[in-house]
């Protein structure tokens, strides 16, 4: 059976340390607005964008240099007919030094293709991964500054937006 959770992968030439460090800094490649702690286990912290969707997290697994989890305590989606999809789902940070590059790999444990916001989730996770990347490697992320970011969020504010002008 294919593992149908969402999940990406990147290497870089930075310690699994560093790779630890820019995770846990989710305001340097999520988003700014974060609010809470994600450094340690049992710490919580919420996302949010816009009135579109909000998530409360928990740190719920820490091995130094090697993997990180978290889980879904609560989420809200305004463009989903179930707007809890998130909810109960994990998001898995496993980092492996291979040769002399660090792997990451993500994977959102829970996130499948049967999910209403799987696309809109797709990009945005791929935005924000290539992100953490970027906060990696350079030391700067392009984390969202509490304003549509992705194209999937852009056409969701659009299309919001035209409904109440139309309503």
């Amino acid at each position: 059976m294919t593992d149908r959770n969402f999940t990406s992968r990147f290497s870089v030439d930075q310690s699994p340390d560093t790779v630890v460090a820019a995770i846990n800094n989710v305001r340097g490649w999520w988003s700014e607005g974060i609010v809470g702690n994600a450094a340690r286990v049992g710490d919580r912290f919420t996302h949010a964008v816009l009135d579109l969707h909000r998530c409360d997290l928990a740190v719920t697994e820490m091995i130094p240099g090697k993997k990180i989890a978290w889980v879904v305590l609560d989420n809200y989606f305004s463009f989903t007919r179930d707007a809890t999809e998130w909810t109960g789902t994990s998001m898995v940070f496993e980092i492996a030094r291979i040769g002399d590059q660090t792997e990451v790999r993500f994977t959102h444990v829970g996130l499948v293709p049967d999910y209403e916001c799987y696309d809109i989730c797709h990009d945005g996770w791929t935005t924000y991964i290539r992100s953490l990347r970027d906060l990696i490697t350079t030391g700067k992320g392009n984390p969202n500054i509490g304003e549509a970011k992705t194209e999937s969020e852009v056409a969701l504010v659009q299309a919001s937006e035209g409904a109440l002008t139309t309503g």
